[in-house]
């Protein structure tokens, strides 16, 4: 069994370092393979380890819990496991989609001082990061192969 206080504890532990190397990896290219492979790949799949022994080992806490009503949900995530699983479930998600920003970004060439807002939101408030970005790559529509091409 996996200790969902722990598994909350160092889920936060591994991202909040990788998040700093994306934002980073925006202004010195050089790291940039490395960070977004870490974020998307190497961190998503520890993450995702622990979340399915959370929700493997604490199937049968939640009572009454399930997605069909929001009063089910709130059922589910009265057990430690599933909200544990469920923090690492954000934790994934949020970070493999700043790291598709910041590959985004430096493929439209997107200046990395806007960028890091929309990888700052993300990390905080996930799919509010992610519009900003959208709107930030429409406003920057274009820019990505245009130049290359012109060469």
């Amino acid at each position: 069994m996996i200790d969902p206080g722990l598994a909350f504890s160092l889920g936060n532990l591994l991202v909040l370092p990788l998040w700093l190397l994306l934002a980073m990896s925006l202004f010195v290219p050089r790291i940039r393979i490395a960070a977004i492979s870490a974020a998307r790949f190497v961190a998503p799949a520890l993450l995702g380890l622990a979340y399915l022994l959370l929700i493997v080992t604490g199937l049968g806490e939640a009572q009454g819990g399930g997605f069909g009503s929001i009063a089910e949900v709130r059922a589910l995530f009265a057990s430690d496991a599933a909200l544990a699983a469920g923090w690492l479930h954000y934790l994934a998600f949020d970070l493999f989609v700043g790291s598709w920003e910041a590959e985004d970004a430096a493929a439209r060439r997107i200046p990395a001082v806007l960028v890091v807002p929309c990888l700052g939101l993300t990390l905080l408030f996930g799919p509010a990061g992610l519009l900003l970005y959208l709107l930030l790559r429409l406003a920057f529509r274009g820019r990505s192969f245009a130049r290359e091409t012109a060469s």
